[in-house]
């Protein structure tokens, strides 16, 4: 991942690098992506995205203005966890939250001057962060690579990253979804670090650690839109 300035705004954007010919800018619900040369300087690089910058603008305010907003969310409702539908039910009488899944229930005590998605985020985070370890665990044994480190993020739409460092970023609004959809995107980072590209050789590894890929990254576009309104 690498930063520029374009137009007084500073943007995130990732560079791979290949053997193709030219340098070539894709801006979609992913960001920014550069591919380039192996011999392609950065100075280069961000000479042609600056040539550019008024079309990468234009390109990520048409993105952003197309994201479903997402729903707002109040004692009573309904949110997924793991897939499963939950009802939030506000409670006083206690001091800790309770997870109730066998039952259906998320008992969240919230705090009198605390707003419920702040406390529903902060209950969530860490049990979030908790499971995509294991996840994270689990295939990096299967791709005999060592477990990277595990950053959250609180994206809604762009699911993971890995760096250049191989570090793995994970959004924490994927516990809402099935295991299967969290498995996928864990699968996707991880293949990252056999191969920091979205070629054939990438999508292969991806295959080898999540067969169902396909079936997968269709769900999570198509219940993008659920996700409750939280911080």
């Amino acid at each position: 991942m690498h930063s520029i300035e374009l137009d007084g705004a500073s943007l995130d954007y990732r560079l791979c690098r290949s053997a193709r010919r030219t340098i070539g800018i894709t801006v979609d619900r992913y960001g920014i992506r550069v591919g380039a040369p192996l011999s392609a300087s950065l100075a280069e690089i961000e000479t042609l995205l600056r040539r550019h910058g008024d079309w990468v603008l234009q390109k990520l305010a048409q993105w952003r203005a197309s994201q479903i907003p997402v729903a707002t969310l109040e004692d009573g409702d309904r949110i997924h966890w793991l897939g499963k539908p939950l009802v939030l039910r506000c409670v006083t009488d206690r001091a800790r939250s309770r997870l109730r899944a066998d039952a259906g229930i998320l008992e969240l005590c919230v705090p009198v001057g605390h707003a419920l998605p702040t406390t529903l985020t902060a209950f969530l985070k860490p049990r979030a962060r908790a499971f995509f370890l294991e996840r994270l665990i689990h295939y990096a044994g299967k791709l005999e690579v060592a477990t990277p480190p595990l950053v959250l993020s609180s994206a809604k739409s762009r699911w993971g990253s890995c760096n250049a460092k191989g570090e793995i970023r994970l959004s924490w609004r994927l516990i809402h979804f099935a295991p299967n959809l969290i498995d996928y995107v864990v699968a996707h980072e991880l293949a990252h670090l056999k191969e920091m590209n979205h070629g054939p050789r990438f999508w292969a590894v991806v295959e080898k650690l999540c067969p169902d890929w396909r079936h997968a990254r269709a769900e999570l576009r198509r219940q993008a839109h659920t996700l409750p309104g939280l911080e």
